[in-house]
């Protein structure tokens, strides 16, 4: 008989919805055991070909086979400093474990999980550097940072992180709640990137507190630009001024890094009864699961197509349901209705579908028809845009950095340069694909081995 795929152990979902610890836990050794022996080793790995930064999955498996756990850890390091993060946040299912050919007729297998227990269980080895005396800028500290910063130091070079908040890891510390992404595993691997003599530097909004052009004067060989997407796209409806309405990133950045949902913040949350989530992603998801944690008694998440059309994880959407997370479908908003300045209701549209659109689903079309709920709290999870404080700035000293009509920085698509000599940008600000943790990680490799090549 086919060995069946190893699971995961979560919390209960009566526990885990009244608190921000893992959801889930690691494999048991013996379950690691298992699950590493229904890998083939294909000879022509296709989980390999899905994995944007090209981690060679079957040779880190067969390490586990061997009992070499240390040997694994050290494989998958070759290619990424961030297995416990990418083990636990990256959607395997379209990428690694998506093209796994066991997954055509049954399971593929948990690379994921396999990933995550190695990175929690190995120690990232101590590098031998050999110093080049050529320096290098990171602006940004999320997963295209973080990796280039790991690229670039190997190689030689002198490394210096600039963050614009108060602490590093971008969207992976703002962003991704703890319950997903334990803070300690995080700070893990910070401290390794540290350990290797990358400096960091937190509340410098570069294009404020420097500009690129000082950071050139200073003495940078090159400059990476990975600052994120931190600007929210809103509704632009009638009503979305009024208080009570968040955007998903001010809501989750609050809650994550402002500690906003516990007693005795400085910059408390007011939680009320009744909210209402608007986006179908994975940001929706975890903005409306981490409103289920800071008490709002009943959490909506509206989207306006089906759950078909749903681009969140299957995993993350599985867990709101489980956490009683109501979802309405085919529903988009109209207006938001206020009384003394604060959210009372909002008004819905019914949707259905109609053709296709650019993306290949079918898009939404209103019926006509208009539905109202009672609401206290909004928050809009439509994504995010490219904060142009970086570009505006170095175009007012004589640095052209050319953008999209979308305001995202233009770059070639395997160097990541932009349009000014010894630039480069990558992640949400100048994304090449989908926006997520492993194809910014993808990003930063690209920039990095160009950086490298050019202060050759």
């Amino acid at each position: 008989m086919p060995i069946e795929r190893q699971r995961v152990q979560e919390q209960d979902k009566e526990i885990r919805r009244h608190n921000f610890n893992p959801v889930e836990s690691n494999l048991t050794p013996e379950q690691v055991k298992s699950e590493a022996s229904r890998c083939l080793n294909c000879k022509n790995p296709r989980c390999v070909q899905g994995c944007p930064v090209n981690i060679q999955i079957p040779k880190f498996i067969e390490a586990i086979k061997e009992d070499n756990l240390q040997k694994a850890g050290d494989i998958i390091r070759e290619t990424s400093m961030l297995p416990s993060v990418c083990g636990r946040v990256c959607p395997q299912e379209r990428q690694c474990e998506g093209n796994c050919i066991l997954g055509i007729k049954g399971e593929p297998v948990s690379i994921g999980a396999l990933e995550r227990y190695v990175g929690d269980n190995t120690k990232a080895e101590e590098v031998k550097i050999i110093e080049t005396g050529k320096k290098v800028a990171i602006v940004g500290s999320g997963c295209a940072g973080i990796t280039a910063a790991a690229d670039l130091r190997k190689a030689g070079h002198e490394v210096e992180v600039f963050e614009a908040l108060h602490e590093f890891g971008g969207v992976l510390r703002y962003g991704i709640p703890p319950f997903r992404l334990p803070r300690t595993v995080l700070d893990r691997e910070l401290l390794n990137l540290k350990n290797m003599g990358v400096k960091f530097h937190k509340n410098v909004i570069v294009g404020k507190s420097i500009t690129l052009k000082q950071l050139k004067e200073d003495g940078f060989d090159a400059i990476f630009i990975c600052s994120g997407a931190g600007l929210p796209k809103m509704l632009n409806i009638k009503g979305e001024n009024l208080n009570g309405v968040f955007s998903a990133n001010e809501f989750l950045t609050r809650v994550n890094l402002m500690h906003a949902g516990q007693e005795g913040s400085a910059t408390p949350l007011k939680v009320g009864k009744k909210v209402a989530v608007f986006g179908g992603g994975n940001v929706a998801m975890d903005a409306a699961r981490t409103a289920v944690r800071v008490g709002f008694e009943e959490v909506f998440i509206i989207y306006r197509r089906t759950e078909k059309e749903l681009p969140a994880r299957l995993e993350e959407i599985r867990h709101a349901k489980e956490e009683g997370v109501i979802f309405k479908f085919l529903y988009a908003p109209k207006e938001i209705i206020g009384e003394n300045g604060y959210v009372k209701s909002v008004e819905l549209e019914v949707m259905e579908l109609g053709e296709p659109d650019e993306s290949g689903r079918r898009k939404p079309v209103s019926t006509g028809k208009i539905e109202t709920i009672d609401l206290d709290t909004v928050i809009v999870a439509l994504g995010t845009g490219p904060n142009p404080i970086i570009q505006k700035s170095a175009e007012n000293e004589g640095l052209k950095i050319l953008t999209d009509k979308k305001g995202y920085i233009t770059v070639d698509e395997e160097s990541r340069a932009t349009s000014v000599d010894t630039i480069y940008a990558g992640g949400d600000v100048a994304p090449v694909g989908a926006s997520n943790a492993i194809n910014a990680m993808g990003a930063g490799k690209k920039a990095a081995k160009a950086i490298n090549e050019l202060l050759k």
